[in-house]
């Protein structure tokens, strides 16, 4: 008989703790979900910027291929060739933002997220920092022959320009969503807890 007592006190003491803290856990549910949407409309507007840019380069260019000639024609003819691509990029990215739903993203998961997108920015600007060299090296090949002389200068001035642009679109945009990390957990009393073999995370009540 005392046995059962001392079950029906303990049950009794999880039911209120779980009342206690069923407020500060639909608080932590709401606080994760605003995060996961402003992340995901953060994404969407890097990408309308990405789109943004491929829809002038290839409206632009597209125009100026009718009125140049030689080196300026492969330089506009590359333009388009390249935000072709970046369009297709930006479309898609924009597409899977929108169509990902914020609800349901557990903390360990929302972090790894930002934080997975940041290491995804920082391996495209190294890429953009090739790219700008892969044009320099075009532009300078160009000097050396004579047959595809326009081509290769043409060719090269536009990835250094489309390289360019990529490097510090991905720069900042790595900035900013390093800085809305520190301010989300700064601002909510997130706990990040890093050793050797593992990452904890919480949050302070």
């Amino acid at each position: 008989m005392k046995q059962s007592s001392n079950v029906t006190y303990k049950l009794f003491l999880v039911v209120l703790l779980l009342c206690a803290y069923s407020p500060i856990f639909s608080q932590t549910d709401s606080i994760l979900l605003q995060i996961n949407e402003e992340h995901l409309q953060f994404k969407k507007n890097g990408m309308q910027v990405l789109g943004g840019w491929a829809l002038t380069n290839i409206a632009v260019s597209g125009f100026m291929l009718t009125q140049t000639r030689g080196v300026n024609y492969r330089f506009h003819e590359m333009n388009v060739f390249w935000n072709i691509v970046n369009l297709g990029i930006a479309g898609l990215g924009y597409y899977d933002a929108q169509n990902t739903s914020a609800e349901g993203i557990g903390l360990i998961e929302t972090l790894s997220n930002n934080q997975g997108f940041g290491k995804i920015l920082l391996l495209n600007a190294g890429l953009d920092v090739g790219y700008v060299m892969s044009g320099l090296y075009l532009r300078e090949r160009s000097k050396q022959v004579s047959k595809f002389s326009n081509r290769l200068k043409g060719y090269g001035n536009s990835i250094i320009l489309q390289g360019g642009f990529l490097l510090v679109f991905d720069i900042v945009l790595y900035s900013i969503n390093q800085n809305k990390i520190s301010i989300w957990l700064e601002q909510h009393n997130f706990d990040v807890q890093i050793s050797p073999v593992s990452v904890s995370l919480g949050m302070n009540f």
